[in-house]
């Protein structure tokens, strides 16, 4: 089990300034991320077309807190299923039908599950779209390729001991097929 940290709710830093490398396989893209992790690089992020389910532990990324957001709004989606019933049968409309309790619970269980996957799946749907920064309709593509077979690194102006020219000349070595340095989104 793990307990939930600040860092897992990083919000989606745009890609304004910063070297853009771009690699062809994904050998490639793991071995660059490695060697960029080595090279103490904080905040670069990786850019690939499909899951690479290595690379969260090769550029030493926290796990995410979507999971507690979606377990909190689960037990506050139950609470709030099960209160409104029950509030509504036993006090605000107390009708006695064939002989039942007014706090008959069984019956509540098909709403009170509803609402627990209602409230989870929305609340967490909403918490990445707020993270991720989406929608947001004005966004630059850097290189077409990135989202159908090309892997990208991209390493920020505000990484510590970012120079311009040593991580140009850093990522040509990691065999970058294209490099681009961005200057603005």
């Amino acid at each position: 089990m793990y307990w939930f940290k600040k860092e897992q709710f990083h919000k989606y830093q745009e890609m304004n300034k910063g070297v853009l490398a771009i690699f062809d396989t994904e050998q490639e893209i793991v071995e660059a991320a490695k060697k960029t992790t080595e090279k103490n690089y904080e905040g670069y992020d990786t850019i690939l077309p499909y899951p690479i389910h290595i690379m969260d532990e090769v550029m030493k990324t926290p796990r995410s807190g979507l999971p507690w957001v979606t377990f909190f709004m689960g037990i506050f989606g139950c609470i709030m299923g099960f209160g409104f019933q029950y509030l509504t049968h036993a006090h605000d409309w107390a009708l006695n039908i064939g002989g039942k309790s007014l706090n008959a619970w069984f019956a509540y269980i098909p709403i009170t599950f509803e609402m627990t996957i209602f409230c989870a799946g929305m609340y967490t749907f909403a918490t990445f779209c707020y993270l991720a920064g989406i929608p947001k309709l004005g966004r630059k593509i850097h290189h077409p390729d990135l989202t159908s077979h090309k892997f990208g690194l991209w390493i920020p102006s505000n990484a510590k001991g970012y120079k311009e020219d040593e991580v140009v000349s850093f990522v040509k070595g990691l065999g970058a097929k294209e490099v681009q340095v961005v200057t603005e989104n």
